[in-house]
């Protein structure tokens, strides 16, 4: 196993940090993003039961690439339209501790764009 990166030990402090302020309830999930090198990942979650209620990722057969702003986008509507799907319309946005900026803001804009609110 790869020891952790300095980067990373900084971003799990401020996605801590974070979710003392931010709790999915059945009302308003959390809308959870997670960004590694190749792939991209959202969940919507309800933090009082613990369930994850949607989920999607770049991280499936036959897609060879998700570590792109494009990709991002996908991400973003593609969990938008599941989440609708479940009746769905509020959540709460967990950047999970990194910047707002690049695939983040894409993956938001184009959940927003799709219909999500937050």
């Amino acid at each position: 196993m790869i020891p952790d990166s300095s980067k990373d030990k900084t971003r799990k402090k401020i996605h801590q940090r974070l979710r003392q302020r931010l709790a999915g309830s059945p009302e308003r999930p959390r809308l959870n993003v997670y960004r590694s090198l190749n792939h991209i990942y959202a969940q919507v979650i309800d933090d009082t039961t613990g369930a994850t209620l949607v989920a999607a990722s770049t991280a499936k057969k036959g897609q060879t690439t998700g570590g792109n702003v494009a990709s991002a986008r996908d991400i973003g509507k593609l969990i938008a339209e599941r989440a609708t799907e479940k009746g769905i319309k509020k959540v709460v946005f967990d950047r999970g501790g990194y910047l707002y900026h690049g695939r983040i803001k894409a993956l938001a804009d184009a959940a927003r764009e799709a219909g999500l609110e937050f």
